[in-house]
């Protein structure tokens, strides 16, 4: 899911919760544990296009045109529908889209719309591990009586209804997830990085719900978009319901300027060939590169295993190409090691692998940050080391 990243304060780390700039500390902390997407800030540098908003607009709570989700923008749906039919990911057609601030409110709203308050017991609610990390945080945080956590979905076996999270590619390992639980129960379908510029679009996806968010698509976290794609009206009027109780509804200059994006993503796919790289070609380059690169630092280094993907036909390009995550899981060869922990000795923050349901020896590493914040990485990974034995642990060996 990509919601805001939560992070947990560290001794060292700016207030602000950002990486301070290379240019003022000798040794900064390289903050890789949240998913900051300014990766495609360079791309987005070339527009020139602006988006005025007079004080006389957009004063009503209400937008125009009917829609169930009374406060969507129009040009907003027919953005998002647009860009789901040219890149082919997704189903959106004859199908009720309903606007959220980022998808991990979304997420909860669906949650919300799934489960009876007149139901005996909460709702079970289980993802397969790894799983994205904010979604035990998010499902337990204000203790609900309609759904509970229940961790692992590889571990579920309970009887009783039941939600399940499929997040693909999933968050943190970048790996293509199908459902694990077998038994009736509502699905979820976590699909930010379902994008072309991350993994091959091998099929158009066409689930009950659908979660995708504008921070993940093009890069812009700050405008707080994402929006749901719903096949039952009744869950797209309850998760509206949701959203109108919790926020009564969603910024109108956030829905024109993602509906701007989206438009500007959309009339470059329709366009011909120019000198410059269009947006999903220029996300793809770079991230290729970048994986490139991580895999030559992480057989130097010997310490560490990231994921493999194999190769797979995808309908956007038109070719077979790679998987290229905009996350890489780092497992440690050696499983009594805390990767997260020997990652931290070099100043780079990372997630560690027990918040995702694993353990210790795995790290989640972001692969969206800044251009000089990914090579001050690759440099610092180089000189990794695992720690070394105590002398007395040495001199028992030597008896």
């Amino acid at each position: 899911m990509c919601g805001a990243e939560n992070t947990t304060p560290l001794a060292g780390r700016p207030s602000d919760g950002l990486t301070p700039g290379l240019g003022l500390y000798s040794d900064p902390i390289i903050n890789l544990d949240h998913g900051d997407p300014t990766i495609f800030k360079p791309y987005w540098m070339r527009s020139r296009d602006q988006l005025v908003v007079s004080g006389s607009e957009l004063m009503s709570y209400f937008s125009r045109g009917g829609h169930p989700c009374w406060f969507m923008e129009p040009d907003f749906e027919k953005s998002v529908k647009r860009l789901h039919g040219l890149v082919g990911n997704a189903v959106s057609e004859g199908r009720y889209l309903v606007v959220g601030t980022g998808s991990s409110q979304l997420y909860l709203a669906s949650l919300y719309a799934l489960c009876s308050p007149d139901q005996p017991h909460p709702v079970s609610v289980v993802c397969a591990a790894p799983y994205y990390s904010s979604y035990a945080e998010a499902t337990t945080f204000l203790k609900s009586s309609l759904f509970k956590w229940e961790g692992d979905a590889n571990a579920f076996d309970k009887d009783g209804p039941y939600i399940e999270l499929v997040t693909s590619p999933n968050n943190p390992d970048g790996t293509t997830r199908n459902p694990v639980v077998d038994r009736g129960g509502n699905l979820i379908h976590d699909l930010a990085y379902y994008w072309p510029h991350y993994t091959p679009i091998t099929y158009c996806a066409d689930h009950d719900i659908m979660l995708f968010t504008l921070s993940k698509c093009t890069g812009h976290a700050g405008t707080r978009i994402g929006w749901a794609i719903v096949k039952n009206e009744q869950v797209a009027g309850r998760m509206v319901k949701y959203l109108e109780l919790s926020s009564i509804g969603v910024s109108k200059e956030s829905q024109l300027r993602a509906a701007r994006i989206l438009g500007a993503v959309c009339n470059e796919i329709e366009a011909p060939p120019g000198p410059n790289l269009k947006f999903f070609d220029f996300a793809k380059l770079l991230l290729s590169e970048r994986w490139g690169k991580l895999r030559q630092a992480v057989k130097r280094s010997g310490l560490f295993t990231v994921s493999e993907f194999p190769l797979a036909y995808c309908l956007f390009f038109r070719e077979y190409t790679g998987s290229h995550p905009g996350f890489v899981w780092m497992t440690c060869k050696d499983k009594n090691l805390d990767c997260s922990g020997l990652l931290r000795e070099q100043r780079i923050l990372t997630r560690d692998g027990r918040r995702f349901g694993s353990d210790a020896s795995c790290s989640r590493v972001s692969m969206m940050s800044k251009d000089e914040e990914f090579d001050v990485f690759l440099e610092r990974l180089a000189k990794v080391k695992p720690p070394e034995k105590s002398n007395a642990c040495n001199g028992l060996l030597q008896l």
